[in-house]
């Protein structure tokens, strides 16, 4: 071969590395324009602002995965329904893209609205559920709804598909809650979620996480459960305020080796002074 068919050989192979360089710049540029989106649905679909109540406390964290590719549906919410009681919900959409984001905001929305009619965890789940199925789609939530009553303490519970529940106790006992659960959202027709009724105890804590805190490759979701649960049993004891709580159990959540989201609501009464 001759040394101008060289060069042009060599100018054919320059050509076709900008070309490829350029596209894939391009979509890189893409990508991260769907992940800055995708972040900024989840920050905006979360509340701004946190309801309170006579002695009851919430606190709550959120890590997005915007990690390579991953853009995670994990949410949490907290408000005020018409009747005085307190809705929290905290849930994960199937996938990790921007439909994932925006389902997810369709599922909290779904919620907030549904529970203005009626606020009982198992029929506001039922609902929700029904609703999901006739917009259509392939993607589905697990959640769980609390909803609580500020002067009695009492907590009613139902789960779609979503973790258990830990708890702790002033004295220093904590665990994992064993109730039982439905499928998650937007899978089954006609589904029924189970209602489980529980007492917050005086300086006690319910933690509410999705499973970007407690499994990953490197942490077993029992373990990770485990973990959350001494740490609600330490803060308990100790007094800890809600937010140091909730800042623990993320902090802890960097063990599981994940990339996905995560999200923590952590639910805490404050023992009257003077008590023991």
């Amino acid at each position: 071969m001759s040394r101008t068919g060289s060069k042009d050989h060599g100018d054919e192979l320059l050509t076709r590395l900008g070309t490829l360089t350029a596209q894939a710049r391009a979509a890189a540029e893409v990508q991260r324009s769907r992940v800055e989106l995708a972040v900024a649905l989840q920050r905006g679909m979360l509340p701004r602002d946190l309801p309170a109540g006579d002695g009851v406390r919430f606190a709550v964290r959120y890590v997005p995965a915007n990690q390579g590719l991953n853009v995670g549906g994990d949410w949490y919410d907290a408000f005020t329904m018409p009747d005085g009681r307190i809705g929290l919900s905290i849930g994960d959409v199937q996938g990790h893209n921007i439909e994932a984001a925006a389902f997810m905001g369709q599922v909290r929305v779904g919620l907030r609205a549904l529970a203005s009619v009626n606020s009982d965890p198992g029929e506001l789940l039922a609902r929700t559920n029904e609703l999901l199925l006739t917009l259509g789609g392939d993607l589905f939530a697990t959640c769980t709804f609390m909803r609580l009553d500020p002067e009695t303490r009492l907590l009613e519970s139902a789960r779609a598909g979503h973790l258990p529940c830990v708890w702790a106790t002033a004295d220093g006992r904590s665990g994992v809650t064993d109730d039982e659960g439905g499928p998650p959202l937007g899978v089954q027709c006609g589904a029924e979620y189970p209602v489980t009724r529980y007492r917050l105890a005086s300086g006690g804590v319910f933690v509410m996480v999705t499973d970007g805190v407690v499994e990953g490759p490197s942490m077993r979701l029992d373990e990770g459960l485990e973990q959350v649960s001494r740490l609600a049993g330490i803060a308990a004891v100790a007094r800890m305020d809600v937010d140091a709580l909730a800042a623990a159990v993320i902090k802890g959540a960097a063990e599981v080796g994940h990339d996905d989201d995560a999200a923590v609501l952590v639910i805490g009464h404050d023992e009257p002074a003077g008590q023991p």
